[in-house]
C-alpha cells in the first residue's frame, strides 16, 4: 500500500492495518462531531433544608413528575412554568435509601493502561512513557548499588504478579499502614485481554521496598514520576477495597395548598462520603473525559439525615440552560483504550503507531486531542474506497487473533496468506489503474514577495510550505504559517501557528527571526484580566498568564467578552 500512495498521493506516506485503523477512527469521531446538532435542555436544582437546620441546606435536583414521567425541559418557557409551580410547592421527603458501596482498586499495570495511565496523571504521550520505561527496566545507577533495574518488562499484557511481589507488597502494606488496610487474601486479576499471555508479569517494581523518595537522588523528574506511578499502582492493587456511604433521597414537591400547581415534581438528591479509604490512600485511577461526564459520583457531599416523610423548607431555585455536546475527540489515552477494546494492535505497538500517523501528518495534536488532516482525510478516503477491509477494525480484530493462532500452532500460516493475498492483490491491482494522481497544491491568499504572482500550498518533507505558482520561473519558497490574530507580547506583531521539523505545533512571532518570541501553547485573544498580558491555553477549560502565572477560566473570559458587546 505505501509505494501506491508514494504514486497516487506524495512521497513518505504510509498504510497498514493498525495505523490506517487508528486514522479512520479519528476521520470517523471528527465527523460525528461535525454532524453533532446540539439539542437545549435544562437541569433545575432546588436548595431545601430541615426546618430546624437551615444550616445543612443542599440541592435536590428536579428529575421527573410525581407519576414518575421522566421530564425532558427543552427551552426556557418550560423551565420558567416549572420553577414557577417549583417555587410554590410544599417539600416532603419520599424516599431514603442507605448503603454501603465498596470500591475495588485497579489491577497493576499492562503496557495499554500505563501509557493511558501516564497521558491522563502526567501528560506524557506514550512514545515518551515508554522510553522512561526502558530506562527503568534497563536499570540506572543508584550510588553504591551500581545500577539496578527498577521494574519489571514494560512490554506485557498480562495483569499476573509473582507470589513473590504479592508476599512483599502484603508485608510492606502491613508495616506502613497497618492490618486494616490489607485484605484477608492476596488479589489476583483476571487476564486483561483474551490472548494474554503469561509469560510476563504486569509492570511493577523490583522491590516493593525501594521507594519513590528513596530515589529521589538517583532519578531525573520523569523518571520519577512515572516510577512512583507505576510503584503506587503496585501497592494499591494488594490494599483493601475503599468503602463509601451513600445516600439517595427522593423528595415530592407537591400543592401547598395556595394557588394549585399545574403538576406534582419528584427531586432527587445524593451523597457519597468515604468511610474507609482503603486502597485510595496510596493511589485513585484517572477517568478519561467521556467517563467524567457520565459519572454521577457526589463524594465528599453529605446530606442532613433524614426520614421518610420529613418536611423540608424551600430556600431558593437554580435553573441551568445546557446543550448535549458531541463525543470527545480522541486523546492518547482513550484513543490506546478503543483500539485495545476492539482488539487492535498490541501494547507494544501502540507508541510507534501513535507517533506515525503524527510524523506522517495524518493528524495533529491540539491541546492533546487528535485532528484529521487534510491528508489524512485524502489517505483515509483512498483506503476505504480501494481497500475497505484492510481500514475495517473488525478485519484487523480478527487478524489479530489468527496471528495469535498461527503462534500457538493452531493455524497454518500458508493457508492464511492464500486466504488474504489473492483478494488483496486484485484490489491492489485495481487501485493501481484505476486511481487518479491526487493534486496536492491548494492556493494560498498569499502573493510572491518577488514577482507578485499567487502563491500555491504544497507539501514537502516537513509539512505544508508556501510555493511561488510562477515555479520554475520563480523559485521563491517561504513557510506555511496559520494566523492566530494575537498580537505578539514582545513587538506587537501578530502571532502565527507553526510546525517544527519534529511535527510540534508552536506559535511564534510572525516577524521572525527579527523577533524569537515563541510559545508551545495556544495564545489566547483576551488579555490576563490581572495584568493585561498574553494569557495561552493551559488544560480543559484554563487559561494561564504568561506574566503573572495566574490561572483563568476561558468560559469566564467569553462571558465577560459577551457582556462587553
Amino acid at each position: 500500500l505505501s509505494p501506491l500512495l508514494w504514486k497516487k498521493v506524495q512521497r513518505g506516506l504510509s498504510a497498514g492495518r493498525v495505523q490506517s485503523v487508528a486514522v479512520r477512527m479519528i476521520i470517523d469521531r471528527e465527523r460525528e462531531i461535525q454532524d453533532f446538532i446540539p439539542r437545549e435542555y435544562w437541569i433545575i436544582e432546588v436548595e431545601l433544608a430541615p426546618p430546624e437546620e437551615k444550616a445543612a441546606s443542599f440541592r435536590a435536583r428536579l428529575c421527573a413528575l410525581a407519576s414518575g414521567t421522566v421530564l425532558d425541559i427543552a427551552n426556557k418557557d418550560e423551565a420558567d412554568r416549572v420553577v414557577a409551580d417549583l417555587e410554590q410547592a410544599a417539600y416532603a421527603v419520599k424516599a431514603v435509601v442507605t448503603k454501603q458501596v465498596a470500591r475495588q482498586p485497579a489491577p497493576p499495570f499492562t503496557t495499554s493502561t500505563l501509557q493511558q495511565e501516564a497521558w491522563r496523571k502526567l501528560h506524557f504521550s506514550a512514545r515518551q512513557t515508554m522510553a522512561i520505561a526502558q530506562q527503568l527496566y534497563e536499570g540506572l545507577p543508584l550510588g553504591e548499588e551500581g545500577a539496578v533495574g527498577l521494574i519489571t518488562y514494560m512490554r506485557t499484557d498480562s495483569t499476573h504478579v509473582a507470589a513473590s511481589a504479592i508476599s512483599e507488597a502484603r508485608q510492606f502494606i502491613r508495616e506502613k499502614y497497618g492490618a486494616k488496610f490489607l485484605p484477608s487474601k492476596p488479589r489476583s486479576f483476571a487476564k486483561k485481554t483474551k490472548w494474554a499471555q503469561e509469560a510476563h508479569e504486569a509492570i511493577r517494581p523490583t522491590r516493593i521496598y525501594r521507594q519513590p523518595e528513596q530515589l529521589k537522588p538517583f532519578l531525573n523528574p520523569s523518571q520519577l514520576k512515572l516510577y512512583k506511578l507505576i510503584w503506587k499502582r503496585m501497592v494499591a492493587s494488594q490494599m483493601s477495597a475503599a468503602s463509601y456511604d451513600t445516600t439517595n433521597v427522593e423528595i415530592e414537591a407537591s400543592d401547598a395548598g395556595g394557588e394549585k400547581l399545574s403538576q406534582e415534581y419528584l427531586l432527587k438528591a445524593s451523597s457519597s462520603v468515604v468511610k474507609f479509604p482503603g486502597f485510595m490512600a496510596v493511589y485513585s485511577e484517572s477517568r478519561d473525559e467521556d467517563e467524567r461526564e457520565k459519572s454521577s459520583d457526589f463524594i465528599g457531599v453529605s446530606l442532613p439525615k433524614l426520614r421518610i416523610g420529613d418536611k423540608l423548607i424551600y430556600l431558593g431555585t437554580f435553573s441551568d440552560q445546557c446543550f448535549t455536546q458531541p463525543p470527545p475527540r480522541y486523546t492518547e489515552a482513550t484513543l490506546i483504550k478503543a483500539l485495545e477494546q476492539k482488539g487492535i494492535g498490541r501494547p507494544s505497538t501502540y507508541a510507534p503507531i501513535l507517533s506515525t500517523i503524527q510524523e506522517r501528518d495524518y493528524v495533529n495534536k491540539t491541546d492533546g486531542k487528535f485532528h484529521p488532516t487534510e491528508l489524512g482525510i485524502i489517505v483515509n478516503k483512498i483506503l476505504t474506497e480501494h481497500f475497505p477491509k484492510v481500514v475495517d477494525p473488525g478485519f484487523t480484530a480478527q487478524m489479530e487473533e489468527q496471528l495469535d493462532e498461527i503462534a500457538q500452532g493452531k493455524y497454518e500460516w500458508i493457508a492464511a496468506l492464500q486466504e488474504f493475498y489473492p483478494p488483496f492483490q486484485d484490489m491492489l491491482d485495481k487501485a493501481w489503474t484505476n486511481l487518479e494522481k491526487v493534486n496536492m497544491t491548494r492556493m494560498s491568499e498569499e502573493t510572491c514577495p518577488n514577482c507578485g504572482r499567487p502563491m500555491v500550498i504544497k507539501v514537502g518533507r516537513f509539512g505544508k510550505f508556501l510555493a511561488c505558482s510562477g515555479y520554475p520561473d520563480c523559485k521563491t519558497t517561504r513557510p506555511y504559517v496559520i494566523k492566530t490574530g494575537v498580537a505578539c507580547p514582545e513587538c506587537g506583531s501578530e502571532l502565527v501557528k507553526r510546525i517544527s521539523k519534529k511535527k510540534k505545533e508552536f506559535y511564534g512571532c510572525s516577524n521572525f527571526p527579527k523577533c524569537q518570541f515563541a510559545v508551545n501553547r495556544k495564545p489566547i485573544a483576551q488579555p490576563c484580566p490581572h495584568c493585561g498580558k498574553l494569557l495561552v491555553h493551559y488544560r480543559g477549560d484554563w487559561a494561564r498568564c504568561l506574566a503573572c502565572q495566574r490561572k483563568v477560566k476561558l468560559s469566564e473570559l467569553e462571558k465577560q467578552k459577551e457582556e462587553v458587546v
